[in-house]
């Protein structure tokens, strides 16, 4: 099973609009990440990513209710520390 999961974007490396890539932040653990589908996403934006391309934008109280969840289903150990 697949989770699409929160993390704030730090940077856009490429702004062309088909080729579209952010360094995203999950808490501590950076990836580069597809953003052609969020146009409107700009840096320190949360966004939803699903198997490496955001496919939403959310917004930060979400994005932290979504971490607090993992940290108690102990998702959180494996992938890096508390974002908060």
């Amino acid at each position: 099973m697949c989770l699409s999961v929160p993390g704030k974007i730090e940077t856009i490396v490429v702004d062309d609009p088909l080729m579209r890539k952010g360094k995203v932040n999950f808490g501590g653990i950076v990836k580069e990440v597809c953003l052609a589908y969020v146009p409107d996403a700009k840096v320190n934006n949360y966004v939803i990513v699903h198997a490496g391309f955001a496919i939403s934008t959310v917004d930060e109280k979400e994005a932290m209710d979504v971490f607090k969840s993992l940290e108690q289903m102990g998702e959180l150990e494996e992938s890096g520390p508390n974002p908060s």
